[in-house]
């Protein structure tokens, strides 16, 4: 009896004890299936997953440009000639403020304007090449696509905002017998022009290629190095070196005020390797806002000069930028003065045009003032903005 009792219990306790050794069971085998690694099926799986569905294609002209090191080649876009701006065009619907409408910036230097107004900068110099900085808004007259101006709405001397300068530098064989004193020029043009914490500059050398030197900075000795470290190469790319300055470096770059965007160019003026044409550099160099003056490194004698000439003071004329053609080496100098002076001489004027239209259009620019003698320089057009 004692025994049949002894094996009753023990029969009870194994079936009461069955249900913890099956959860510590299942437990075990979780930890141990989590510290193998997954099956060669299962991995083979995961990588055969089918991809999610491919975003649509963007088209070149879209496509954000890539970032550049500063010491590598940039490259300039090389598409079709670029259009005039429309809905479709990106480059123009980024550019709607400066082309046509409201600065990108805010503060209280800003010269606002609304998204209707178009904005004009511009200089006065009398019959013997000296600026005039005290015109009021009833000395000019302004013609937008042919047609008079009623109010021209906003009027100011604008002679201490904060430049954003880009020094592009030819550096090919062309310009080997001159380049030396060219960079002590430049060197010289950014220690009287920069004002450090308030102006920036950025330094890039063509030839065969393109070079920045020295991104955006107001440090003048980093500047001085960046100048000093460009070396004579082979052929030019004169416009690709515009196109790729004003639409990579000064077309979108954020600022927290108003500023005064300019290229100085110091070339002889030939082109023999650009992929851009020169109304492609002209045309970006507009819808960014940006004025360009060319120093010329022809001097009397050169066959070429006059050709090579004509290019520069067409490039500068369309962006309202001056011309300099210094008749000996010494006179580089006296054309970096005179830049100086320019940009610290300057008229803003904003102004509703009676037929404007958010169409993306080209239109043309005449500024002109009412006294005798005087001249204005310029843009000659703008972009009007898109909806």
């Amino acid at each position: 009896m004692d025994r049949f009792r002894a094996t009753y219990l023990l029969l009870i306790g194994v079936l009461l004890s069955a249900p913890v050794i099956a959860q510590n069971s299942a437990q075990y085998s979780d930890q141990a299936t989590d510290d193998l690694p997954a099956a060669p099926s299962a991995v083979v799986q995961k990588k055969q997953a089918p991809p999610r569905e491919a975003a649509p294609a963007i088209p070149p002209q879209q496509q954000p440009a890539p970032a550049q090191n500063p010491q590598s080649e940039p490259q300039p876009e090389s598409s079709a000639p670029v259009p005039p701006a429309s809905s479709e065009d990106p480059v123009a619907a980024r550019n709607n403020a400066d082309s046509g409408g409201v600065p990108k910036t805010s503060g209280d230097e800003a010269f606002r304007t609304t998204v209707n107004e178009v904005p004009v900068v511009f200089t006065v110099t009398d019959k013997h090449n000296h600026y005039v900085r005290d015109l009021n808004k009833s000395d000019f007259k302004v013609i937008d696509d042919g047609r008079p101006v009623i109010q021209i709405r906003s009027f100011r001397r604008e002679t201490e905002l904060p430049l954003r300068v880009g020094l592009l530098i030819d550096s090919s064989a062309s310009v080997r017998g001159r380049f030396k004193f060219e960079q002590e020029a430049a060197i010289e043009f950014m220690n009287q022009t920069i004002r450090p914490r308030f102006d920036e500059a950025f330094v890039l050398g063509f030839d065969s290629s393109l070079e920045v030197t020295q991104e955006f900075t107001g440090d003048t000795e980093r500047l001085s190095k960046g100048i000093r470290s460009l070396r004579p190469g082979n052929s030019t790319r004169l416009y690709d070196a515009i196109y790729y300055a004003c639409r990579e470096r000064l077309l979108d770059r954020a600022e927290t005020r108003s500023v005064r965007k300019a290229i100085v160019l110091i070339t002889d003026g030939e082109d023999n390797s650009s992929r851009s044409t020169r109304e492609e550099a002209i045309d970006m160099a507009l819808r960014a806002n940006v004025i360009v003056y060319t120093i010329s490194t022809n001097f009397p004698g050169y066959a070429e000069s006059g050709k090579y000439d004509k290019i520069l003071q067409r490039i500068a004329d369309a962006t309202g930028g001056r011309w300099f053609e210094p008749f000996q080496v010494t006179d580089v100098a006296n054309a970096f003065a005179q830049i100086q002076a320019d940009l610290r001489s300057q008229y803003a004027l904003a102004y509703h045009p009676e037929d404007f239209k958010h169409d993306g259009r080209y239109r043309t620019i005449e500024i002109m003032a009412e006294h005798k003698g005087l001249k204005v320089h310029s843009r000659h057009g703008y972009y009007a903005p898109t909806d």
